[in-house]
């Protein structure tokens, strides 16, 4: 289907970076936010990584669009001023059975086209001079950025090219009809040949109002925080990771520096009573009834008892949670970390209770739904709106 208008739901970094895309093919677009500012949710509390990609699945949608996205998203920082630092990072074993899984990130660095070499404890250190490592992937093109800075560069642009920007207004209904889409919102309703969702932690609810019922159920997880006191963050010189779980879409609790120059610590992952929950007060019965009572989540939750269990006592205890960091920089202690932000990642989870491992984008008649974009989808925001864009001409 070839379109000239399309309305964008969602302005967090997906959805700016597609309205600007579309804004640059010369299609006239409108985006609409409920919030009262762009990037207010997952993009803006996002940990600032530009990630280069040895994580992913060869040949899977994160793969190739990280890859990608790593280089575009550098190069669209050149362009617009903003700031940026490929500084690398550290992925650590820090006990010998973790090299296996080690060498696999390294394995699928090199199928990634990842710039990345499997170095000694030694070398890490040099590196790294207060990590705790048996050896360590370095990833030389990993780079961290303000991801608000970008989405509001996107923002300005679209506006530029003539993009209709509309904050402040949720989505209430959406009708497709044979010769365009109708979204209603609480400013109005446009008209236009193709509605594209990317609502994140709610994009699972805009599809069902569009009358697709979505392959997945969005589950929110809370990531919490803290930061290295001033004085200690000579610690960390620039990312230190450990290796992952390979059952888990977490990455376990990492150190980042940050482009202002503080050092994050963290995440822990627990689960949120509310889908825009960043603190255990904030409770949605309706969030947390959608989650309960989706088998989906009661089976994956039954597979990760003593998971989930260690998350909640970490989120509860300092000390426990810079026990963990200290596994990575021994020299850490609990007075040295202070309580920083949070975030919550919309995590897709299946009807069988499978994590969703990789993009999805569910395409309709007039429709596109991005169900599932957590990390690294703020890198590769500029791959996924193209891709969405040429799909959907075809879809």
């Amino acid at each position: 289907m070839d379109y000239s208008s399309a309305t964008v739901v969602g302005g967090g970094i997906v959805g700016l970076a597609v309205a600007y895309r579309l804004t640059q093919r010369g299609i006239a677009v409108t985006v609409v936010e409920k919030e009262t500012s762009w990037a207010a949710h997952q993009t803006g509390h996002n940990s600032g990584v530009i990630h280069a990609g040895p994580y992913y699945r060869p040949g899977s949608l994160k793969a190739t669009m990280c890859t990608a996205g790593n280089a575009s998203m550098v190069a669209f920082a050149k362009e617009q001023g903003i700031r940026y630092d490929v500084c690398g990072k550290l992925i650590v074993a820090t006990e010998e059975k973790q090299l296996p899984g080690l060498r696999t990130l390294y394995e699928r660095g090199l199928a990634n086209g990842t710039p990345c070499t499997m170095i000694s404890a030694e070398q890490a250190r040099e590196v790294e001079p207060h990590v705790n490592a048996v050896a360590a992937l370095q990833v030389h093109s990993t780079g961290i950025i303000d991801y608000s800075e970008v989405t509001a560069a996107y923002a300005r642009l679209a506006a530029e090219n003539g993009a209709n920007l509309v904050l402040g207004s949720a989505v209430r209904a959406i009708h497709t009809a044979a010769d365009g889409v109708v979204v209603e919102h609480d400013a109005g309703r446009v008209t236009s040949d193709i509605m594209i969702n990317c609502a994140g932690l709610q994009s699972d609810r805009v599809a069902r109002l569009a009358g697709l019922e979505p392959s997945v159920r969005i589950v929110p997880f809370r990531g919490e925080y803290y930061e290295l006191a001033e004085k200690r963050r000579y610690l960390v010189n620039a990312l230190i990771y450990p290796v992952p779980d390979p059952d888990l879409p977490f990455l376990g609790v990492h150190f980042t520096k940050m482009i202002d120059g503080s050092v994050q610590a963290g995440p822990n992952a627990v689960f949120a009573f509310a889908r825009e929950g960043y603190r255990w007060r904030d409770i949605s019965p309706r969030d947390t009834w959608d989650a309960i009572s989706y088998p989906g989540f009661l089976r994956m939750a039954s597979r990760n008892l003593g998971n989930g269990a260690h998350e909640m006592a970490r989120s509860w205890s300092r000390r426990l949670f810079a026990a963990s960091l200290a596994q990575l920089v021994p020299a850490v202690r609990r007075e040295d970390i202070v309580p920083s932000g949070s975030g919550v990642r919309a995590q897709a989870i299946r009807p069988d209770g499978s994590l969703a491992d990789d993009f999805i984008i569910q395409y309709a008649p007039r429709q596109v739904h991005v169900l599932n974009a957590p990390s690294p989808a703020a890198t590769a925001s500029l791959e996924i709106a193209a891709a969405i864009i040429e799909q959907s001409r075809v879809a």
